[in-house]
């Protein structure tokens, strides 16, 4: 193990070549509450809805429920239909990107007299409150909906300004001080290439290792958090290009740490080798211990494991 002057740390963006049908793309889930209004023409398909093993996610409905039909019930630990509102809690026998019909009939008989989703299992997010209506949005919801959106967007900008006054013209070292990542202790580095296994049936296996850690200077709820970085160089197994767009670090307590980023020059092409990074944050005393990453890409999958991360 060494302590380097100056790594820059990078998240990854992986690619997922699957060898057989390609998966249906996965949904972009939403944080926060989620609004979705139904009309009696039913067009545009079943929304789609994220859901995870072990989060619950409960659909909140303005008139009352008189029934539901699930796929596989036994599926999910806690499947919850109340008056106005259902509450769901899948289990790990459901696989990432697996898409589970559900559909629930309305008491008053109006139209839509029921409504249909498909819910669909993300690697590693799910959308925690749905509040569906069936009746267009009122002039003051509308009102409220468009200032929720005019105050997101001015957090955005906010955020956006001040990550440019942070780093703009700051590169190298000066961009690692500017966003307080250069501690007294450096970063420290460690080749891990040795112990680093991937699981049968990935698409995509390591070939190099690499992790760092640095102290952020930040406490969180009286614990210190440190920023972790894994960079790896990667081959394409598969017959088709490879991108990834999300990854989590798996702890030894069984917590899932979702990665800040996930990086990659370009797509993996097919029998190619190529560099990806994946940068998480965590309490200090949760980065010890080994770990299982999971990478996934957009096109959904079982996605790629890769055991034996550990960190200096």
């Amino acid at each position: 193990m060494s302590v380097l002057p100056a790594v820059i740390l990078v998240g990854t963006r992986l690619l997922f070549a699957p060898t057989t049908a390609e998966p249906s793309p996965l949904p972009r889930c939403e944080r926060g509450t989620r609004h979705l209004e139904l009309t009696a023409e039913g067009s545009g398909g079943a929304p789609e809805v994220c859901i995870h093993p072990g989060l619950s996610t409960t659909l909140v409905f303005d008139t009352k429920l008189v029934r539901m039909e699930l796929a596989g019930p036994g599926r999910f630990r806690v499947a919850d239909l109340g008056t106005e509102s259902l509450t769901l809690v899948p289990t790990k026998a459901l696989g990432d990107g697996e898409r589970v019909p559900l559909t629930v009939f309305f008491q008053d008989g109006a139209a839509p007299a029921s409504a249909t989703f498909s819910l669909v299992v993300h690697p590693s997010e799910a959308e925690r409150q749905v509040e569906v209506t069936r009746e267009p949005c009122t002039c003051a919801s509308c009102q409220e909906g468009e200032r929720r959106a005019r105050e997101e967007a001015r957090q955005c900008r906010q955020e956006k300004a001040r990550l440019e006054a942070e780093c703009a013209g700051r590169r190298g070292l000066l961009g690692l001080i500017a966003q307080g990542l250069l501690s007294e202790g450096g970063i420290a580095d460690e080749r891990i290439t040795k112990s680093v296994t991937w699981r049968p049936g990935n698409t995509i296996i390591s070939t190099r290792t690499h992790s760092y850690r640095s102290d952020t200077g930040r406490v969180e709820g009286g614990h210190r958090v440190v920023r972790l970085a894994l960079e790896q160089e990667v081959r394409n197994l598969g017959t088709r290009p490879w991108m990834p767009t999300g990854a989590v670090l798996m702890g030894p307590r069984h917590t899932e740490w979702k990665a800040l980023g996930v990086w990659t020059q370009e797509p993996i092409p097919p029998g190619k080798t190529r560099r990806i990074g994946v940068e998480v944050e965590m309490p200090e005393e949760e980065a010890r211990g080994t770990f299982t990453l999971k990478l996934w890409s957009q096109d959904g999958g079982p996605g790629e494991f890769f055991d034996g991360v550990t960190f200096p």
